[in-house]
């Protein structure tokens, strides 16, 4: 018997407004409104809502056998209380079934655990609250914006009381080893460490509606098969992948909807796998190994490494100006500068500035509102200075009371 291990990741940023040098010291409002609003209302109408539904319908059909794990950043959640409240309810009502579980992540999905440790404590501190809060649940797991991972990181984390954490099942760290297998980390080995089976999940991911590709079309009964097959040994098999999957990357005519739906009784049905969620996974096998990861990794990109948010000049610039900040923030005290200094974190920023146009090209342009990575890099900075400005008047205000 295999674990089938689903997560999904939901998540949205802020979006900044096109913010011009002649803004600075008049307009303090950064956040474009109107296509924050917009895009989450279609996200939830073809992803969010349609999704949910769905699979609060396979946790009833199957009587609790379907299971699946969930983080959703805190920016994700701001996002719904304020356009589409709706979604909210949706999620509560998996979280109410006790067969989904919620991981605790970075705040802002952020960068933190790259700047300081006290900054990354702080925002899965926030991140722990905010879920608490909104479902009834307190996070035992872990998943680390993008999936960043490192010895050191991990070591962190366990720290923070954390038992589980998600990384990428990357090969240039396991090397022979298989990703379908619970490790441990090096440095706390009570840190059980669930790692991605990016080809499989990829499958569904991304060449899920791609015509081109030799295994097109994808079927629950083809994609099981893979599953059960001998030639994939281990004993878990952990599909992660962004929620936005389904309806938005992949949209309902490609039939991703219908490829979900049957899935779990196909799958349950081959009577070789089950579902779990990631602390159920963790929590059922041994560690078979611990994991070297002395270096930095994340699921992004063919190098799955730290250079589509820190792989340039310009980036590397935007992010020690940004934490340069961190303690005159911290000084104030001030929820509206708490706020600001959140959504300024979120590591979508850093993504627009990438230029790594080879093989990804694709994928940061599709994500990408900018025109170019020094755009995006400029309207940051822009909004980055004001926000600067406005925190040294509020000290040197504090300091005259």
């Amino acid at each position: 018997m295999k674990t089938i291990c689903l997560y999904f990741q939901v998540h949205q940023p802020w979006r900044l407004k096109k913010y011009r040098f002649f803004n600075m010291g008049k307009d303090h409002n950064y956040l474009d409104d109107m296509l924050n609003r917009s895009i989450m209302q279609k996200v939830a109408r073809q992803c969010y809502l349609p999704m949910n539904a769905l699979l609060l319908n396979l946790i009833k059909e199957h009587k609790g056998a379907f299971r699946c794990s969930f983080s959703i950043t805190g920016s994700a959640i701001e996002q719904f209380r304020a356009y589409v409240p709706e979604v909210l309810d949706s999620f509560r009502a998996l979280a109410e079934t006790g067969c989904v579980e919620f991981l605790a992540e970075t705040y802002s999905h952020s960068l933190a655990a790259l700047a300081s440790k006290e900054d990354f404590e702080q925002q899965v501190k926030l991140h722990a609250q905010t879920i608490k809060k909104e479902f009834g649940v307190k996070p035992t797991a872990f998943r680390n914006t993008e999936l960043i991972y490192s010895d050191e990181i991990g070591a962190m984390v366990a720290e923070m009381g954390y038992k589980t954490m998600l990384a990428e099942g990357a090969r240039h760290v396991l090397g022979w080893k298989s990703p379908n297998y619970v490790y441990a980390n090096a440095i706390d080995q009570k840190l059980r460490l669930l790692l991605r089976n990016y080809k499989l999940s990829d499958d569904i991911a991304f060449r899920f509606s791609n015509q081109g590709w030799d295994q097109y079309p994808l079927t629950a009964d083809k994609f099981t098969s893979w599953l059960t097959a001998e030639e994939a040994p281990g004993e878990v098999l952990n599909l992660f992948m962004d929620y936005e999957t389904f309806g938005e990357h992949q949209n309902a005519d490609t039939g991703i909807f219908d490829f979900m739906k049957a899935l779990p009784a196909v799958a349950l049905a081959s009577g070789q796998l089950e579902f779990a969620t990631v602390s159920e996974t963790a929590k059922k096998y041994q560690p078979v190994s611990v994991l070297h990861c002395p270096h930095v990794m994340s699921w992004a990109d063919e190098e799955r490494d730290i250079t589509a948010w820190l792989g340039n000049e310009l980036q590397n610039d935007a992010f020690k100006t940004l934490y340069g900040l961190k303690e005159k923030v911290a000084k104030l005290k001030n929820p509206d500068f708490d706020y600001v200094w959140n959504f300024m974190q979120t590591s979508d920023h850093f993504y627009y500035m990438a230029t790594k146009w080879l093989s990804d090209g694709d994928v940061h342009s599709y994500f990408n509102p900018y025109d170019s990575a020094y755009d995006a890099f400029i309207n940051y900075m822009n909004v980055l200075s004001d926000f600067q400005i406005e925190v040294e008047s509020a000290l040197a205000a504090k300091k005259r009371k």
